[in-house]
């Protein structure tokens, strides 16, 4: 079973001066999930290299027992710190792919053309494909196979409006999540803000916020199994 771990290389929270990047429990969780199941897990960035951590995701109030177990992790580190070209790593065969959020990926995977011919590529071979919190923004440029908008009439969730106004970046982010993925036929579900909530439609897995991320791991295990 080998899963492909998505981040984002966009260290820029829009013009505000401020870092963002991945939100460390988004990934560290379902990187456990993964491989505690016995998955080869492959990390890769539209850069390679480190991609930027959210410092807010590693402040004192933000950890997990995943997270604390990542960062006393010394070859989960070393992996984290050499992600692979996501151009590189494209044409390979994964058995699964999965995007952590934070707010990185809203300026650069849900734009990069390489991140886009996965995805379509995954789900024309009938493969899983994990976002969650900001990840599902990845899907905003997707389409499936007969040209419309990938989440079409699919069940999803995704970092909820509600959620997007109460951290106060409702008007630093390029769009709104919860907006674009209906503007794109996506049947958009929120669950309460900040509480677990996974949406599985076929194989199309999506996870509302931070806290979502390991069960959306474990749905992506189930589909696999």
């Amino acid at each position: 079973m080998k899963i492909l771990m998505v981040l984002t290389s966009h260290d820029r929270l829009g013009e505000t001066g401020h870092k963002t990047g991945f939100w460390l429990e988004e990934f560290a969780a379902p990187y456990y999930v993964f491989k505690e199941a016995g998955a080869d897990v492959v990390l890769a960035s539209p850069k390679g290299g480190q991609p930027p951590l959210d410092p807010k995701s590693d402040a004192p109030d933000a950890q997990t027992a995943a997270t604390v177990r990542f960062n006393a992790d010394a070859d989960a580190l070393a992996a984290l710190a050499t992600t692979r070209r996501l151009k590189d790593v494209v044409d390979d065969t994964f058995d699964a792919v999965f995007y952590p959020g934070g707010h990185g990926p809203m300026w650069d995977l849900a734009e990069d053309a390489d991140s886009i011919r996965l995805i379509e590529q995954t789900f024309s071979a009938g493969k899983p494909v994990a976002a969650v919190c900001h990840g599902p923004a990845v899907f905003r440029h997707t389409h499936g196979a007969l040209g419309e908008p990938l989440v079409k009439d699919k069940r999803v969730t995704g970092f909820s409006n509600e959620e997007e106004t109460a951290v106060g970046l409702a008007d630093i982010v390029p769009f709104s999540l919860e907006d674009v993925l209906t503007q794109n036929g996506a049947r958009y579900e929120r669950g309460a803000a900040w509480q677990v909530h996974v949406v599985t439609d076929g194989r199309l897995v999506t996870g509302q916020n931070p806290a979502s991320s390991e069960a959306a791991a474990e749905e992506v295990l189930r589909l696999l199994r």
